[in-house]
């Protein structure tokens, strides 16, 4: 199983892979090293939810030099811009809220709140410090963010998880623009398509779409690379696309 996710990462992690189809990285990789780019990234990663296509093009019609702005500027900027569940307001507030969190350290809150070096609970550290940056609350605004827990997870935070596999890794298609957080404590960004293929392959047996799948499918690929278990997200997320699953398990019975 190894051998074969292996292959297909091969196949999946270079950058002419990430060009072939609508990905927010698209819209991330030439951002990368200005300023706010920490900000930005996870304005795509919460974002990345509904159609790749339509994802790219929200992305591409915003204009992140707002986040050096002030609030006027932002709420007249971002006239008329909303995306499925977070209407007009709910985006202007959004950016409003990144805006402060552009002054903070995003990779020292996760590591502050890394508790038993567990990284989901540096993600809920990240939550709640954001919602400390703003008042406002709406169905869309919190959807956009998320909720923290507080005795422990349910949700499989794909977009929090792909975020940090951006940030992180250092190879590939990541940006590795964080330096503290090790590769070996990221978690798979899993969403439904590579849920189905890791209950396909056998990886996992946990039918519920949950954090326990993902804690589950982690170490599971913990166990083939210990210290880069997520890289074969590309694997995954490839066989999930394509149709070389059906074949793939028909020749694995």
């Amino acid at each position: 199983m190894k051998a074969l996710l292996e292959y297909y990462s091969a196949r999946s992690n270079t950058d002419e892979n990430l060009f072939s189809a609508p990905d927010p990285l698209q819209v991330l990789k030439p951002l990368a090293h200005t300023p706010h780019a920490p900000v930005i990234a996870l304005i795509c990663a919460l974002f990345a939810y509904g159609n790749a296509g339509q994802i790219v093009k929200f992305l591409n019609s915003l204009n992140f030099d707002l986040l050096g702005s002030d609030e006027k500027t932002i709420k007249s900027a971002l006239q008329g811009k909303k995306y499925r569940f977070q209407s007009e307001r709910d985006v202007a507030e959004i950016f409003l809220a990144l805006r402060r969190l552009c002054e903070c350290d995003i990779e020292k809150i996760i590591l502050n709140g890394m508790k038993n070096g567990e990284i989901i609970n540096g993600i809920n550290a990240l939550i709640a410090q954001i919602y400390e940056l703003s008042e406002y609350r709406s169905a869309g605004y919190e959807f956009f963010f998320g909720k923290n827990f507080t005795t422990k997870p349910t949700s499989p935070y794909k977009r929090y998880n792909l975020f940090l596999r951006w940030m992180v890794r250092k190879s590939d298609i990541d940006l590795g623009l964080f330096s503290r957080i090790s590769s070996s404590k990221l978690l798979i960004p899993l969403d439904t398509h590579t849920h189905k293929v890791s209950l396909a392959l056998g990886l996992i047996d946990r039918k519920v779409y949950d954090f326990r799948a993902v804690s589950a499918l982690s170490a599971k690929l913990r166990e083939f690379d210990p210290h880069d278990p997520i890289k074969y997200d590309f694997a995954l997320y490839r066989l999930g696309q394509s149709r070389e699953i059906e074949e793939l398990i028909k020749n694995l019975k």
